[in-house]
């Protein structure tokens, strides 16, 4: 292989077979569509923002406030549903709209003032959680007629497996995704952007207008994100998803995206996904073993990735100095 920058990609996908082949050994029904629909579904709302946050990555940033704008979102359609008499449909546009703006203003202040991207989303993070619990600090079932037709839509795949809509979802935001990052001008400038900002204005970009776009499209993603969410649980809650920003750029850089940016695949963030969401699903089958051994096997997955990565950017560095 004459790419090094395919090594990381290549070795997600090698793990995450290795994985399932050891699981099918000792539980063959895992192997079924049931657990395969299962997997997607439980794991739809984190592939969706994990598919956002590699856009972040790819260009040498980050994105903070993610988790708390799924938990925003949660409560923002419980509330609005609950309220204002709207149509589920309408209430999702306008939630797209607002974190999408958001995401904008975040880019915005990280380009205008120079701000590192860490500091910014992190008062994100802060700001949206506090808007989400001035919205209400306690649970908030969602009933609506329309809402519920939509947690019911599956399709029954071969075995009785479920694919269901919130599945299909995270599976289409993978493949927009793949292309923006892979196939557009955008993308490009995405990947000139992750090399260093001087190497991006060398190449033509506008790295204002890029970096705008780029926590826009992180923060759509976590809306998006926040709504299939709201699907999964049924209900809205301030409290929600703590963590799952760390969750998600823990799961890019397992998908092999390094974190110093300019190099990685939309595509290996899936099975970075798929990773994590085969480690609980062992964990559930085994039966005997804590759910915090979930948070162990992510960890050291996530330290050998960052190593792998380390010695990538070595022989990278010793191939342009030859």
């Amino acid at each position: 292989m004459r790419n090094p920058r395919l090594y990381p990609l290549l070795a997600t996908i090698a793990i995450f077979i290795i994985a399932y082949a050891i699981c099918y050994l000792q539980f063959p029904y895992i192997l079924s569509t049931r657990v395969a629909g299962n997997l997607l579904t439980d794991n739809a709302y984190l592939g969706i923002v994990a598919v956002g946050m590699t856009i972040v990555i790819l260009s040498g940033g980050i994105d903070l406030s993610v988790g708390s704008v799924i938990a925003f979102s949660g409560v923002f359609i419980a509330v609005m549903l609950r309220d204002s008499g709207l149509h589920p449909l309408a209430v999702f546009a306008l939630l797209l709209v607002i974190t999408t703006a958001f995401g904008a203003a975040m880019g915005w202040l990280i380009y205008r003032l120079a701000m590192p991207a860490f500091i910014v989303t992190l008062a994100g993070m802060f700001l949206v959680r506090g808007v989400a619990y001035m919205m209400s600090i306690d649970s908030i079932p969602i009933d609506h007629p329309f809402f519920t037709s939509l947690q019911r839509v599956y399709w029954l795949m071969p075995g009785k497996g479920r694919l269901t809509l919130i599945g299909v979802v995270m599976l289409l935001a993978f493949v927009v995704g793949h292309i923006i990052a892979h196939r557009t001008r955008f993308g490009a400038n995405v990947f000139a952007l992750g090399g260093g900002e001087q190497t991006a204005r060398l190449m033509g970009s506008r790295v204002g207008r890029t970096t705008v776009m780029i926590y826009a499209f992180s923060g759509l993603m976590a809306g998006l994100g926040g709504i299939v969410f709201a699907l999964y649980t049924g209900s809205g809650y301030p409290l929600a998803t703590v963590g799952t920003e760390l969750t998600a750029i823990a799961t890019v850089v397992i998908g092999g995206t390094l974190l110093t940016g300019g190099a990685g695949y939309v595509f290996g963030t899936l099975f970075g996904v798929l990773t994590m969401g085969l480690i609980q699903t062992y964990i559930v089958f085994d039966g005997t073993l804590s759910s915090w051994w979930t948070r162990i096997a992510i960890g050291v997955l996530l330290l050998a990735f960052i190593v792998l990565q380390k010695g990538l950017l070595r022989l990278t560095t010793a191939r342009s100095a030859a």
